[in-house]
């Protein structure tokens, strides 16, 4: 059975009352989780063949799910005011048809996956299916990282593990667009603990209602440091810490051209010296490259790699968390070796610990072979949030600004702000990396970005193909 894991003060919620509609009764979140969320509170049992956290992981890399959850997006680009752009991949396709006050899920994806992973299609696949087939009818809004998904990088600077900034400008854009809408925050591995940090560093300001993470990985330096941490055994060093070290770097490689270019010395040296890189663990490439070019101004750069990790870590700020948010965890994750159920002593947030699961894996025998266990938890926990509590309606339009130059802008962080730069059109979020990356028009975007004014269709499916990536999932 998974260990269900509240604060020793459980927070009072607001649901609406079964039997008398438009009516709301405060209730502690431990009782609402036992009513809503029954599929918590059942057994995790992984199939015979996927007995540990290796196997669940690997399974995650090397099973074939191509034909499964099938997901098409709806994508809008926005570029940024340090000219970089972001891909936001809204669900369903035609989500224009929902009501503007539809619950929309809001998703941050792993180290250098996208929309077409398929833990997130699991999830969405059926949040995203009308009510009359048995789904959630909720829209989705994908917030893609720069570089990743065929997302171009038109600035030099990627993303790290702490930054909020991109989540902040993409939430900025989707509550603009949809005010009404309550904004359900999912988050996988390096996603889930952006957006734990976003929820801590905006609190009451924050722009999502509530959160789920799956895989957190919570303390990066407690991660790769000690007894029985990723970089003591062989497998997490050969396989996990290289696997994803090579990864990020072979996203460098493939978008070095504007960190070659950058005015910063510092940038371009470490850039330089992160593609001399032969096989690199990812803390290798993270001394390397991102403690330095990881961000611009302060807090980057940093003195060391652990300094950088102490910073990135969300384990020390759930205690600022505003919101209700439920973590889901493996005891089995061979990448995350820290769990902070405590819970920060937040009575708003709920860890769960499963005894199996690996790093986003959680398969088991399901009704039609073998499926993830998360996925209805948290489609429970996303109904709970969007159809059943009352959140705090805040006037979100009082925030927010447009610029002279037509950038969004809000005034918790002033000097970002985004504007569209590319309205949607449709991606086939079911052909993985490669697929997206040929159906991104990349080379007319950057065409916008330095000065063009509109986008034709002729150049969809233009770019060069990209390489394949063996660890997008973590």
């Amino acid at each position: 059975m998974p260990l269900v894991h509240f604060s020793n003060h459980p927070a009072t919620v607001l649901i609406k009352r079964t039997d008398a509609p438009g009516i709301f009764e405060g209730i502690s979140i431990k009782d609402a989780m036992k009513m809503t969320c029954p599929s918590l509170f059942t057994g995790f049992s992984p199939p015979w063949w996927l007995y540990n956290g290796h196997l669940q992981t690997l399974y995650c890399l090397l099973g074939n799910f191509a034909t499964v959850d099938r997901m098409w997006y709806a994508r809008t680009y926005l570029h940024l005011t340090d000219g970089g752009t972001l891909g936001i991949d809204f669900a369903p396709s035609d989500h224009f048809k929902l009501r503007n006050d539809t619950p929309i899920v809001i998703i941050q994806h792993g180290l250098t996956g996208g929309s077409y992973e398929a833990y997130v299609r699991a999830v969405l696949s059926r949040a995203c299916a009308p009510i009359t087939d048995g789904g959630l009818g909720y829209r989705a809004a994908v917030i893609n990282f720069r570089g990743c998904a065929g997302v171009p990088v038109t600035s030099p600077r990627l993303y790290t593990a702490g930054d909020t900034d991109d989540t902040y400008v993409a939430l900025l854009h989707i509550a603009e667009a949809y005010p009404d809408a309550p904004l359900l925050g999912v988050g996988f591995s390096l996603g889930a603990n952006i957006l734990t940090r976003y929820l801590a560093e905006e609190g009451v300001h924050s722009k999502v209602n509530s959160a789920c993470a799956l895989a957190c990985p919570w303390d990066l330096h407690h991660n790769n440091e000690g007894g029985n941490s990723l970089l003591s055994s062989f497998i997490g060093r050969h396989v996990y810490a290289k696997g994803m070290g090579s990864n990020i770097l072979k996203l460098l490689r493939y978008h070095s051209a504007p960190f070659m270019k950058s005015s910063e010395d510092s940038v371009k040296q470490a850039a330089q010296k992160a593609l001399k890189l032969k096989g690199p663990t990812l803390e290798m490439y993270d001394e390397t490259f991102t403690r330095i070019a990881g961000g611009t101004g302060s807090p980057f750069p940093f003195e060391t790699v652990r300094a950088y990790y102490n910073w990135s870590s969300s384990h020390h700020v759930i205690h600022k968390i505003t919101v209700p948010f439920l973590a889901i965890n493996s005891s089995d994750d061979p990448i995350v070796r820290y769990v902070p159920t405590d819970c920060g002593g937040n009575g708003l947030v709920v860890m769960i610990l499963t005894p199996g699961g690996g790093h986003l894996g959680w398969f088991h025998q399901g009704e039609y072979g073998v499926e993830r266990w998360t996925t209805k938890p948290v489609l429970e926990w996303l109904k709970f949030m969007g159809d059943d509590i009352l959140h705090e309606k805040t006037p979100r339009c009082l925030d927010t600004w447009v610029d002279e130059d037509g950038f969004l802008r809000g005034r918790s962080r002033p000097r970002l702000g985004c504007k569209v730069i590319r309205g949607s059109y449709v991606i086939d979020g079911n052909a993985g990396e490669d697929g997206m990356v040929q159906q991104v028009p990349t080379l007319t975007l950057l065409d916008i970005i330095c000065g063009e004014e509109k986008m034709t269709g002729d150049s969809v499916g233009s770019v060069k193909r990209g390489s394949s990536v063996e660890l997008s999932s973590l």
